[in-house]
């Protein structure tokens, strides 16, 4: 196992070295505080903390920031509160805990031995029962498997219904964008959204900057709009300098009504406060094809990525 020393701060913990962890089984797991896979998956992580511990497992949280906001400790406390997080957690703002593991992936699983050797790996969601015997094998016990269910924006993707992929919108990653007008990057410039918007792809009404990571909004009344086929619609938004951006959802051009998603009322309506992934939509009465829009009533508002499941 690599050292832990390129830690910038350590969360929930003294900062854990070779002496702390000698002869115990560790579970490493690198997480961003946005990533959907990660939130689906970090239920199991806490219940495994927590279900092992007395067993001698440590659980160590390696949070290495895919967006430049993510370095904000702030927001990776508020995280951990939000996820009910109790286990040390690692901040690797200078991805030096990252190089040293030859990571790649959010999330990753790293399985350490008491010895400090890697026995096993494992990149992404799923895989939950085979993760849990490898943790069982590492401390010589042999019981059930924990039940786990996660909630909300934490349940486990439709997968079945899922036909829209991760669609990142600034400049260096993005796919799909379909507003008529010629883009401009990292200035302003002015956008409509298309008489017809096929699926998967995505485009932005107002003023507009297209940046390397994000787009952000310089006018209010701006939206962006997404035709997605999944259960679940989410964005990754920050307010950047403002500490409050009143935004509404339309599905098909109407109120989401019972699809609204965790970060939506009924009517629509939401508040863009931190930066973090928000649930926009979930879908209970049947996953279709539709049509998302989001408008701010405020500028300011930066938009990253949209994940579906």
């Amino acid at each position: 196992m690599p050292s832990l020393d390129g830690a910038t701060e350590w969360l929930n913990s003294a900062p854990l070295g070779p002496i702390e962890l000698r002869g115990r089984p560790v579970l490493v797991n690198f997480w961003t505080l946005t990533c959907i896979n990660w939130l689906r998956q970090e239920p199991y992580v806490r219940a495994w903390s927590q279900a092992y511990r007395n067993d001698g497992l440590i659980v160590v949280g390696v949070h290495t920031p895919e967006f430049s906001f993510e370095h904000d400790v702030d927001q990776v406390r508020q995280a951990i509160t939000a996820r009910g997080i109790d286990y040390p957690v690692v901040v690797d703002n200078d991805y030096a805990v990252w190089r040293a593991f030859g990571n790649h992936y959010w999330p990753a699983l790293y399985f350490v031995d008491a010895d400090g050797a890697i026995r096993d790996q494992h990149f992404g969601e799923g895989r939950y029962e085979r993760s849990e015997r490898v943790i069982q094998r590492l401390l010589d016990v042999e019981r059930e498997p924990v039940a786990v269910e996660g909630r909300g924006v934490e349940a486990d993707a439709d997968w079945d219904h899922l036909r829209t992929p991760e669609t990142y919108l600034g400049y260096s990653r993005s796919e799909h964008f379909a507003s008529p007008q010629g883009v401009v990057f990292d200035e302003a410039g002015a956008y409509a959204l298309p008489e017809h918007l096929p699926l998967n792809h995505w485009a932005i009404a107002g003023q507009w900057t297209i940046g390397s990571e994000q787009v952000v909004l310089h006018q209010p009344g701006g939206s962006i709009a997404f035709r997605f086929h999944a259960r679940d619609a989410h964005l990754v938004l920050s307010p950047g300098t403002r500490e409050v951006i009143p935004f509404r959802v339309r599905l098909d051009g109407e109120a989401p009504g019972r699809s609204h998603g965790a970060d939506v009322d009924d009517a629509g309506h939401g508040l863009l406060r931190d930066g973090r992934l928000y649930q926009l939509v979930r879908q209970h009465d049947g996953v279709r094809e539709r049509t998302l829009e989001i408008t701010f009533d405020e500028p300011g508002a930066e938009a990253y990525v949209f994940t579906f499941g």
